[in-house]
């Protein structure tokens, strides 16, 4: 959950790796620091602010080279101190050899530091990290790329590091096991990055390694060697397109921006949807859904609220029985496995360590049908699936999910259609239905959009809350849990999820004229079930927002407030209340002042358990 960036060039490559470390932030900002190769000496800068008061640092210190690594942190081993940010140096107590950022997290960190400390290695943190380069640096003979080698055999757990030395100035050594790891090509020059969109106008190349590769880089060549010390050649992907994603525009925030591009994103999804068919999902989809005889969707955070939103999809559509699992629990219980069980893995970044330990863990228990619904084509998860779907929400910056999330209920809800198609529950009248309303989206949702003005109103009166409710009945229930994590992830409000029907057996104990209760109440078959729900709390002096379609007949009172969506939209309404929800948390957290795109504790790509 941490960026990394290294570089070898023949030009000043400081204004490069602080380039890559901005566009990488996202990816975690308890810290930052870089380190460059320089007159026959490793120097560095490190800050516990962000990565422009870091550029302000170096450059006050008239830092530059050639060769250098950098690197922004979420913490895992140490607090955020200026101690244990990267990058780490060995020696830790005088002139240093060795450089080395880390992403990710090794479990033998505690062995491997009292082997050293025996060895005489002093540790100057308190992280997991250090011992990567105490390591290197006792293994090392004049060779950097060997030490490399030897060391990550060594290590247990998940990693991508990047490594300088002193003694070989131009070149960086990179390995990865766990972790994403990039290589970008140039003339005369190459990269290392977390991410290709850390790289973006400088290179165009990359070449994504796979598991335990190591990468050598250097002027004028690179080479890699797989798990077993073989040489290897991996493909280069040409991309592009990636700088204006990272262009804020007219917007104040990265997530207001894609909120606000959800309609574009949904139709691009869409863009190549000419009719209902497996092969939406790749070759050989055919035979796998036929075969399907039941669901299995893996997935964290908000990509687990869109499992469980599919789940009444799947099964209401195409009758097929459907689990959800929280991806990093699954592989620690004892299921059951069956070998016609889909197993669908959803994550916006395709490298969320516990959705891909999970998938893995499913396919050795005897489950090959695996299926990914994801937004990056070069992802781990994308090219470990044999079936794939590829959301096209574009680059997403904003820690907390807005297109990401509903582009994915877009292809989740196309995966329910296939399977009802292949069980005869989807005639030629129903799917010609189907894809007028689903074309019919964007427009929707930009209705949605326009409602801005009045969610604002509500924004400001919870902006003095500390806590809230949220409630949702059937297919809008996961609606509610992802609203309640919005809210929760950038304003800090204690927000909290139910079935509406679940009031009276606990949380109503909760409800007061101080804790606002939010409820999404489209007109459905639930609807008249929700209304006693909501009495419930007006009973007992709680203040009601409801948003509610046109039609829903819930009128403002003393005690509720009501913003009514211009149109029903039957199964396919939990996307457009989801931007209600939205819009609700990002008002209230601009309230509040908080750090919208980079709310505290948190990080983008999850890529550590």
């Amino acid at each position: 959950m941490c960026g990394i960036v290294g570089a070898v060039a023949q030009r000043n490559i400081l204004p490069i790796l602080i380039e890559g470390l901005k566009r990488l932030e996202y990816r975690g900002y308890d810290s930052c620091g870089v380190a460059l190769y320089r007159d026959g000496q490793l120097q560095r800068a490190r800050s516990m602010a962000r990565v422009a008061d870091l550029a302000q640092a170096a450059r006050t210190e008239a830092l530059e080279g050639y060769t250098g690594i950098a690197h922004t942190r979420w913490a895992t081993h140490g607090r955020p101190e200026t101690c244990n940010a990267h990058p780490h140096f060995s020696p830790a107590d005088g002139p240093a050899r060795i450089a080395v950022s880390h992403n990710g997290i090794i479990e033998n960190h505690d062995v491997l530091r009292k082997e050293l400390q025996a060895r005489g290695y002093h540790f100057a943190s308190q992280t997991d990290s250090e011992v990567i380069a105490h390591l290197i640096d006792d293994l090392y003979q004049g060779d950097l790329f060997e030490a490399v080698q030897q060391a990550v055999q060594r290590l247990n757990g998940s990693y991508a590091i990047a490594v300088i030395c002193r003694d070989e100035p131009h070149r960086v050594v990179g390995a990865r096991q766990g972790s994403p790891l990039v290589v970008g090509l140039g003339d005369n020059e190459h990269f290392l990055a977390s991410d290709a969109m850390a790289l973006a106008g400088v290179t165009t190349r990359f070449v994504y390694l796979e598991e335990g590769d190591v990468v050598d880089i250097q002027l004028q060549r690179y080479w890699i060697c797989d798990i077993d010390g073989r040489p290897v050649e991996r493909p280069v992907r040409t991309l592009s397109g990636h700088d204006s994603a990272v262009e804020l525009g007219p917007y104040r925030h990265y997530m207001q921006k894609e909120i606000f591009e959800q309609p574009r994103a949904v139709a691009d999804t869409l863009a190549d949807v000419l009719g209902i068919m497996p092969e939406l999902f790749g070759d050989g989809a055919y035979q796998a859904l036929r075969q399907t005889g039941r669901v299995l969707i893996l997935a964290c955070g908000s990509s687990y609220y869109a499992g469980l939103t599919a789940k009444y999809w799947i099964e209401s559509l195409a009758r097929v029985p459907v689990e959800v699992e929280i991806a990093s629990e699954y592989r620690y219980r004892d299921s059951i496995p069956h070998p016609d069980t889909l197993v669908v893995a959803i994550s916006q970044s395709g490298e969320t360590a516990d959705t891909l330990a999970a998938l893995r863990f499913a396919r050795e228990q005897g489950m090959p049908l695996n299926l990914a619904i994801c937004n990056v084509a070069t992802s781990a998860l994308v090219r470990e699936c044999p079936l794939h779907f590829l959301t096209r929400a574009g680059m997403e910056i904003g820690v907390a999910s807005t297109k990401g999330f509903t582009t994915q209920l877009v292809a989740l809800y196309l995966l329910a259609l296939c399977l009802a198609q292949g069980r005869g529950r989807l005639d030629d009248q129903a799917e010609l239905q189907q894809l007028k309303a689903l074309r019919h989206l964007p427009k929707a949702m930009g209705a949605v959009l326009a409602l801005e003005p009045q969610i604002i109103a509500w924004a400001e009166r919870f902006a003095g809350k500390e806590h809230a409710l949220f409630l949702g009945r059937g297919l809008h229930y996961p609606v509610a849990l992802e609203g309640a994590l919005k809210l929760k992830e950038i304003s800090y409000i204690h927000a909290e999820a139910y079935p509406a029907g679940e009031l009276k057996h606990g949380p109503l104990a909760l409800v007061s004229e101080d804790m606002p209760v939010v409820a999404v109440a489209p007109n459905d078959k639930l609807l008249e079930k929700l209304k006693s729900n909501l009495h419930e709390v007006g009973a007992r002096g709680g203040q009601l927002y409801v948003f509610c379609d046109r039609d829903s007949a819930i009128e403002p009172a003393d005690n509720i407030s009501a913003i009514r969506l211009t149109e029903h939209y039957g199964a396919l309404s939990p996307i457009l209340y989801t931007l209600a929800m939205q819009l609700l948390a990002y008002h209230t957290a601009v309230a509040r002042g908080t750090d919208i795109d980079k709310p505290r504790n948190l990080a983008k790509s999850v890529t550590v358990e």
